[in-house]
């Protein structure tokens, strides 16, 4: 069931986005988690064009906040103005209240516009004035940093970042995959005539479909290991914390269920882990001076923690 969702969904992306099946499943599986999904890439990649045609494709809401140092908190989340004909105040909800939210270049923006989005991306709602207010269900933050470009940006902080399900990055493509790109591009935008195969509703129905997918006690175990891993390693400050274990679990389930399975297998694990874990890392600085990266250590873990086995 999940599967034939997940297929239906990509074929229509890949009417705009060329190839790229990885990326579009990981973003399938923030969809089905409840999760957000962090890009990080150099311009243009087609991280702007992948987040319109997944909105477009789950017939959502979709809007898209340009992060710069001038944002103002008010600007993502919205305020209440005075209606002077009325005499009284009134909400005027801001870009966080869609379902699929595009945070481009999010780490331009100051600390405390970052922060806007930690209630909506964690409890999805937002408070406003002592007023809370929920956010569409279902709901999506996909957030864009370009790792090369740093001047005149704010690192997001670790609270912030833990809150993302996961990471991803989509990579230039190949020379067919690019020459696909002048072709499907040629005459007109894709995107312009791309239809919704599903609707809010079917999502959320299978969001809640997703909790069914099996999870042996030694996979639970298996997961739980690797990520305390991460805390034990010593080339490592800041390890995981629990929400990186409850996203690795919720992600897993995702994964098997888009491959067509109702069980999570020790692969599901290992393929997820990276993408899970290394944004949520604290490298040491003796680690860094020689130049090892958070994929590596993740990848050791990976190999050395017993990998569960059929009894």
């Amino acid at each position: 069931m999940i599967a034939e969702l997940a297929l239906r969904l990509r074929e229509n992306i890949q009417k705009v986005i060329v190839s790229k099946d990885d990326v579009i499943n990981l973003t399938l599986v923030a969809v089905l988690t409840e999760g957000h999904l962090l890009l990080e890439d150099v311009p243009g990649i087609g991280k702007t064009t992948l987040a319109r045609a997944l909105a477009i494709s789950l017939g959502c809401s979709f809007r898209r906040i340009q992060f710069t140092p001038d944002l103002l908190p008010s600007d993502v989340t919205g305020l209440n103005w005075f209606n002077q004909k009325e005499q009284t105040f009134e909400y005027r909800p801001g870009p966080i209240m869609s379902q699929v939210v595009l945070a481009d270049e999010i780490n331009r923006a100051t600390p405390r516009t970052q922060s806007a989005l930690l209630e909506a991306m964690q409890e999805r709602q937002v408070t406003i004035d002592g007023v809370t207010r929920q956010v569409p269900r279902p709901f999506l933050v996909m957030a864009t940093q370009n790792p090369v470009e740093l001047e005149g940006t704010f690192p997001l902080p670790e609270a912030q970042v833990d809150r993302f399900l996961l990471r991803s990055v989509i990579g230039y493509p190949t020379e067919q995959e690019e020459s696909a790109i002048l072709e499907r591009f040629r005459a007109e935008d894709p995107l312009a005539e791309l239809k919704a195969v599903t609707t809010p509703e079917e999502i959320v129905n299978f969001q809640q479909k997703r909790k069914d997918v099996r999870v042996e006690s030694s996979i639970r175990d298996y997961i739980v290991s690797v990520a305390r891993a991460t805390r034990q390693h010593p080339e490592i400050e800041l390890g995981a914390s629990p929400r990186a274990t409850l996203a690795l679990y919720w992600a897993s389930q995702a994964w098997a269920g888009i491959q067509g399975r109702e069980y999570v297998l020790p692969d599901d694990v290992k393929y997820l882990a990276p993408h899970v874990l290394t944004h949520r890392l604290m490298i040491s600085p003796q680690a860094q001076l020689r130049g090892r990266q958070p994929e590596e250590l993740v990848a050791d873990i990976v190999e050395a923690v017993p990998v569960p086995v059929e009894g």
